[in-house]
């Protein structure tokens, strides 16, 4: 697969977001896929059918309304978030196997720690127990994506106190640090995107 794998560090949510949405606007056919891996400063973001009353209380932290699938979720220091700007066209995927692909590759990363994490039925994302480990949103324009996933890793969990996850309420959270992961955010990020990139491989093969 033609990819590039970009490490962007921490960038604010809005311009990331403005730059997904140029960069897939002025793709053509030739043009690499993408993952860029990124933390956020904290900030909500709510999907296109979001509801706001899913956002509990204000505790400071901005809301942005984006064009993803899916509710609300947060985004924080200490969270991977990993961006897919695929051409699913040229790659063969239908949405459908690129959601399963992307759940797979958190579950095979966490299972490569002595993590057992499975989906749930009509709830995108990775869970450990009860409790979300992973959330995910993608948005298809002209047969192209962007958006992606988030893996809590090492971060202050207490925002999502504050919002109803994913639509949820009382969804519980979780992250790899409360998992005995010893892994920083960054070689999380690292070890993700490799899982990734063999399940897009297979998708695509």
């Amino acid at each position: 697969m033609n990819l590039l794998v970009k490490r962007l560090g921490r960038v604010e949510y809005e311009p990331t977001w403005q730059a997904m949405l140029a960069f897939t606007a002025s793709r053509q056919p030739a043009t690499p896929d993408e993952l860029w891996l990124v933390e956020h400063p904290p900030v909500y973001t709510l999907g296109q059918a979001g509801k706001p009353e899913h956002i509990l209380r204000d505790v400071g932290i901005p809301v942005v309304k984006i064009d993803r699938g899916g509710q609300v979720t947060y985004h924080g220091p200490g969270q991977v978030v990993i961006y897919l700007l695929l051409d699913l066209t040229r790659l063969k995927i239908k949405v459908r196997e690129l959601v399963t692909a992307i759940e797979q590759a958190v579950i095979n990363f966490l299972a490569a720690h002595g993590i057992a994490a499975e989906r749930q039925a009509g709830a995108p994302g990775v869970y450990v127990g009860e409790a979300k480990i992973a959330a995910l949103g993608l948005k298809i324009k002209n047969g192209c994506c962007y958006h992606g996933l988030s893996l809590n890793v090492d971060m202050d969990l207490s925002p999502f106190t504050a919002i109803n996850p994913c639509g949820y309420a009382g969804l519980k959270v979780i992250q790899t640090t409360d998992l005995n992961v010893p892994l920083t955010p960054d070689q999380a990020g690292e070890q993700l995107s490799q899982h990734l990139l063999l399940q897009l491989d297979k998708q695509h093969g």
